[in-house]
């Protein structure tokens, strides 16, 4: 019976990976694809969908484009694996057999166990959140007025927040609609822990934007009204009414993947996995948001596109060599760089073979439009890419 390989997930590092395992076995084992969608979302390209639902025919590339007919794809849900009885098993009650196993389902959203969050937040992980992020602001922009304004809040300053921001800011504009933003981040700067220059370009470009800015409070408390930022044993929270509210404030582990017997870190959930790609169980190997991919002591690659673009090519390689018992080939994250939108704008920084550490303006507009074209292209078609670059 020949190899069966499974992989699990349709994100960068599961497309990645099985572009990467057609290649290499070429019929050597069979590949089996399981993803509860049946298209490769551009994920850092989705909250283009906030301002305009129409991009989703862009970012969303249909599974037939993307993988060989070779392939078998399952479009199903992973509600579990067992990785003694080798099986995933699947919300409709059926289960896939695997000799190697890709886990690369990505992450789920992190809500810390802050009182209503959860409940009363929306997220932005797929097209179907993007779709409510519009519907809810159109709707509440709807009831507005310009001397009483519907309020927007975006929970978290990373690269998600922002973005999200920048979007609901351009759909505020393009429909000169009543909305006011404010974006509440936990730490003292938007995008944290990163090159202070970048972080006031930023800065700049959202206040242009006319979104407020609430930086080094932690949100505390949700309600169905109010979001309660800061307060402790002697200080009341900050109260803020809201009529539109999107968390992004972090990742954690898939809920499929939480019973499944690897090693995994105790707070986030995700799976430990060596700078090959390899678990605590060796038919078994993940990547990308799923995984804390070792980069050396003490540090881990970052929960990025970019990065697991990046890692999937190897991890897709190390799989084939698995199967033919060859060493295992280690990854090391290369930061090329890293481009921001704020709307239809955008900041650069730290690009390979560019000079200048940040810029913005139209170099970094299109910047941010040949990495989306540059990925649709390699996992689906030129002409694609072609066709998504008015949008992106």
């Amino acid at each position: 019976m020949s190899t069966q390989v499974v992989v699990l997930g349709s994100g960068y590092a599961g497309t990645g990976a099985i572009q990467r395992l057609e290649s290499e076995l070429g019929g050597e084992a069979e590949i089996t694809w399981v993803s509860e969608h049946d298209y490769h979302l551009v994920l850092h390209e989705v909250h283009r969908c906030i301002s305009t639902p129409s991009v989703e025919s862009k970012v969303a590339i249909p599974i037939d484009e993307v993988k060989s007919s070779s392939t078998e794809f399952v479009e199903s849900r992973v509600t579990g694996v067992d990785v003694d009885e080798r099986t995933v098993e699947l919300d409709d009650g059926g289960s896939i057999d695997y000799d190697y196993l890709l886990v690369a389902v990505g992450s789920a959203t992190a809500f810390y166990g802050i009182d209503g969050l959860e409940e009363h937040s929306l997220e932005l992980k797929g097209l179907d959140d993007a779709r409510e992020i519009h519907e809810r602001v159109a709707d509440a922009a709807e009831g507005a007025t310009s001397s009483e304004p519907a309020v927007a809040v975006v929970g978290g300053a990373g690269l998600s927040g922002i973005q999200t921001a920048g979007e609901i800011a351009e759909y505020r504009d393009e429909h000169d609609a009543p909305v006011e933003i404010v974006l509440v981040e936990g730490l003292d700067q938007v995008l944290p822990n990163n090159d202070p220059e970048l972080q006031g370009a930023l800065r700049r470009r959202l206040e242009d934007r006319g979104i407020e800015i609430k930086c080094g409070e932690f949100v505390s408390k949700v309600d169905e009204e109010t979001i309660y930022v800061g307060g402790g044993e002697e200080e009341a929270p900050e109260e803020l009414a809201y009529d539109v509210f999107v968390w992004t404030g972090g990742i954690t582990g898939q809920e499929e993947i939480a019973d499944c017997d690897l090693d995994k870190d105790e707070r986030s959930n995700r799976i430990h996995a060596e700078s090959d790609f390899q678990t605590s169980d060796d038919r078994v190997f993940a990547l990308g948001d799923t995984a804390l991919v070792e980069q050396g002591p003490d540090a881990i690659a970052p929960p990025t596109a970019q990065a697991a673009w990046q890692a999937a090519d190897v991890a897709g390689e190390n799989v084939a060599r698995a199967i033919r018992g060859q060493p295992l080939k280690t990854w090391t994250h290369d930061d090329k760089g890293t481009v921001v939108s704020v709307g239809e704008d955008a900041v650069a920084h730290g690009v390979d073979g560019i000079p200048i550490n940040v810029f913005g303006g139209r170099p970094a507009r299109m910047l941010k439009k040949a990495i989306a074209a540059r990925w649709i292209a390699d996992v689906a078609s030129f002409s694609r890419a072609i066709d998504a670059w008015g949008d992106m």
